[in-house]
């Protein structure tokens, strides 16, 4: 197909695609996918060759958010049967992490639900950044706490913060219909805070909320002009309890058309499969991972996610390897711009957060459209996989193991 031989020469060369060859590539035929896939992972090969870098969620605080999220489980009047629990203290904070750590991860994510911290709480999560730093070298850590205000990406920095997270989550025209407690405007404000002060800033999407394909393509070009290092891509989980619980809008052909979208628009940037591939990829999740360099291990933020060995055993059925902690995520163009994965043990280069690239609120709130026309494929409503979600139960917040 020339459209696929134009976006790889563009990919290759750093050119941004055109909003039309972006939409082309999510209306792209099933007989055409695997076409699509192997196009995305020439680019992705060329900037990240077969390596995967692993990430791990740590929930600081789970629930009780007064934002009104219509995706999120922890979100103001939610019914979702989910742990709730205040702060972590930073020891069982930095135990979770080590778990990750142990099953391979590179980055851990601290994500707490909430509009955002107050500087007691910039404080509470200094401590903890350093006890996970203490007890796990070369760690990378980035936090995710939603709205900042002046001067505290600064504090999170010399606190030994690498990176923040803030997802844009849907287009800016249809913010409005699932979120009213904050704006777009705020979640952009945020993301440029955490540039300011130096970390990596990490930024996303949740596809499957209703949203359209022109909402897709805005929002990940919205992405693309924050120039984030690491993208983030979640797939809506509908939890039981949340106003968008019966959304099943998603197929794993579509899944992967996504990821190959963001993949032509951010050709260089960490591109991470985060909350939802279990869910909506299923048995196609090692073919994702020719189109992202990232993943989360293990479970999210408030459900359950696959086996930390069984996404191991993934990446080595699939040839693709675990990133080491001395490798640099980055490309070196954009590592030696001062992004994070820039140098050995101090850079990032990635964030699940839906909540830090992961979903389910994770401290960020904002979510798309219910009402937005769905895509012609999508499951009807008495073909939901409940099956499929598992409300977590384990790990942070509880006395069970973690898995990782």
């Amino acid at each position: 197909m020339d459209l696929l031989n134009t976006l790889v020469d563009k990919g290759l060369r750093r050119e941004l695609p055109t909003r039309a060859e972006a939409l082309a590539v999510l209306s792209t035929s099933d007989d055409d996918l695997l076409d699509v896939v192997a196009a995305a992972g020439k680019v992705r090969r060329h900037w990240f060759g077969r390596r995967v870098k692993l990430n791990y969620l740590v929930n600081l605080k789970s629930g009780l958010c007064p934002e009104d999220c219509s995706y999120c489980s922890q979100r103001l009047g939610s019914k979702a049967d989910i742990l709730k629990y205040t702060w972590l203290k930073p020891d069982d904070a930095s135990k979770a992490a080590a778990a990750g750590v142990a099953g391979g991860a590179k980055r851990v994510c601290l994500v707490a639900s909430g509009r955002g911290p107050t500087d007691r709480d910039v404080d509470r999560v200094a401590g903890t950044i350093k006890a996970i730093k203490d007890q796990n070298e070369g760690v990378e850590v980035c936090a995710c706490l939603g709205l900042l205000s002046d001067g505290q990406a600064d504090r999170l920095r010399e606190a030994g913060a690498d990176a923040y997270n803030h997802n844009l989550n849907t287009s800016e025209s249809t913010y409005g219909d699932i979120t009213t407690t904050h704006t777009y405007a705020d979640r952009v404000d945020t993301v440029q805070k955490a540039h300011a002060a130096g970390l990596s800033a990490c930024s996303g999407l949740i596809a499957g909320m209703g949203e359209t394909d022109e909402d897709l393509v805005d929002v990940v070009f919205s992405l693309r002009d924050l120039d984030p290092d690491s993208v983030p891509v979640n797939f809506l989980i509908p939890m039981e309890g949340t106003p968008l619980e019966a959304d099943w809008h998603l197929t794993p052909q579509r899944c992967l058309r996504i990821l190959a979208m963001v993949r032509f628009v951010c050709p260089d940037v960490e591109v991470r499969i985060a909350g939802g591939r279990e869910v909506h990829l299923r048995t196609m999740q090692p073919l994702a991972l020719n189109l992202a360099n990232s993943i989360f291990l293990g479970d999210y933020l408030t459900s359950e996610g696959q086996a930390g060995h069984a996404d191991l055993e993934m990446i080595a059925d699939a040839g693709f390897e675990v990133e080491g902690a001395g490798e640099v995520t980055l490309p070196q163009h954009r590592a030696t711009a001062g992004g994070c994965g820039s140098h050995e043990g101090a850079g990032c280069g990635s964030h699940e957060g839906a909540g830090c690239g992961g979903h389910e609120g994770a401290g960020v709130c904002g979510s798309a459209p219910a009402a937005a026309a769905t895509a012609a494929s999508a499951p009807q409503v008495d073909e939901l996989r409940r099956d499929l979600v598992s409300v977590r139960r384990r790990g942070a917040g509880t006395d069970i193991a973690p898995n990782a």
